[in-house]
């Protein structure tokens, strides 16, 4: 059924990268999933009113919560779809973040209420009737959230959306919530347990967790955090498979939003090659980066000794000393400068975030340990934070 809805609404569904056929995926998610929340209000709502069922009810404006959810990631698609303008350069890619941490809002919210209303029928409990068709209404909406979990983590997968995988975890808490209700409806039916509001105050702290935790995934993006691992490998593998390039660091993705990026990264070169064939191999690898990744991309080129014996001699024990300190050091950017006295050796060290070592020691661990190779070598040494 998914492949057949992405097939019959969407055009050319398989540009995944293009930025409309990506607004066509978010929008098609959306309209199914207000469509399908609708239709279960109105159900449950028909089903909490013949076994006069808290729970029920309390499931059923569950449901209108979730279509009103539906519209609000429809705006964020809608808005992240945008142009950028004079007040946003960047385009406004991040209003997708925004709206999936609303939605997140809006479940805990719910799940709030629904916790305040089963807190009460605990203390007043009152008498459900079982009815055959609330029953079937009920598994049907099971049936349903299951397949809505699933083609929203689907379409959130394919486009890598922060806001779809939100709403596949709310559709899969729905799912399990309403699968408790029937449970309670059941248990009370045949063993004369009235259990329908400790049911509904475990339903809605299920959902207040859900909710809290698509909040977490989606400010981390707002805030900005580490770019995906893979994102990362098929940059540095579209670099370096130029000749010209002798390796690459300081590696930076800025997020704006799913396929609105901007990369910045240093280049190493041959400080003897000719500086315009240089500039002009930089320019290419930056415009085949915006081609392949949607992005803009801004190189800074860092000229170092390839063909000197002596400093590729002591960049490497330097390298192996650092490796020693720990493996999960890495060093980058070296240069000797010698002067009459001394040997000054300048490089950049990349410390990874809660290192053992704060910055300070792991600068006195690296100019203890250079002085091993030579007295006469002083260190200047810039500290990295691996991203």
């Amino acid at each position: 059924m998914t492949t057949f809805l992405i097939r019959l609404f969407i055009k050319d569904y398989q540009q995944i990268q293009d930025p409309n056929i990506r607004q066509k995926y978010g929008i098609l998610g959306s309209c199914v999933g207000i469509c399908c929340n609708i239709f279960l209000f109105l159900a449950k709502l028909m089903a909490g009113i013949l076994t006069s069922s808290i729970s029920i009810l309390a499931d059923a404006f569950n449901n209108l919560s979730d279509a009103g959810s539906s519209i609000v990631t429809l705006l964020g698609f809608k808005i992240a779809g945008l142009p950028a303008d004079a007040n946003h350069p960047f385009g406004h890619g991040r209003a997708e973040y925004i709206s999936g941490f609303i939605v997140s809002l809006v479940i805990m919210l719910m799940g709030f209420e629904l916790g305040k209303s089963s807190f009460e029928k605990i203390l007043h409990p009152q008498i459900i009737t079982f009815h055959w068709l609330s029953l079937f209404i009920l598994l049907l909406s099971i049936a349903v959230k299951l397949w809505m979990a699933l083609f929203n983590r689907t379409l959130g997968k394919k486009i890598n959306s922060a806001a779809m995988q939100a709403t596949s975890l709310d559709s899969l808490s729905d799912m399990i919530a309403t699968l408790a209700v029937t449970i309670g409806m059941l248990i009370h039916h045949y063993f004369h347990l009235n259990i329908d509001g400790y049911i509904g105050l475990l339903v809605a702290l299920f959902i207040i967790y859900t909710g809290f935790m698509t909040a977490k995934d989606t400010l981390n993006l707002l805030m900005g955090q580490n770019p995906d691992p893979d994102f990362v490998n098929q940059i540095q593998t579209k670099v370096l498979q130029y000749p010209e390039i002798v390796g690459i660091h300081d590696l930076i993705v800025h997020n704006y939003g799913p396929g609105k990026s901007i990369i910045s990264l240093h280049a190493e070169v041959p400080c003897q090659a000719d500086i315009l064939k240089i500039h002009d191999v930089i320019d290419t690898i930056e415009r085949e980066l915006k081609l392949a990744f949607h992005c803009e991309a801004v190189i800074h080129i860092d000229p170092i000794a390839t063909n000197d014996k002596k400093t590729n001699e002591v960049k490497n024990r330097v390298a192996q000393l650092i490796k020693v300190i720990d493996p999960c050091l890495a060093m980058h950017d070296f240069r000797m400068v010698p002067g009459d006295t001394h040997t000054n050796l300048i490089f950049d060290v990349v410390v990874p975030h809660k290192f053992r070592l704060n910055d300070e020691e792991v600068l006195n661990t690296i100019a203890k340990a250079v002085k091993v190779i030579d007295e006469a070598y002083e260190v200047t040494i810039n500290i990295d934070k691996s991203f």
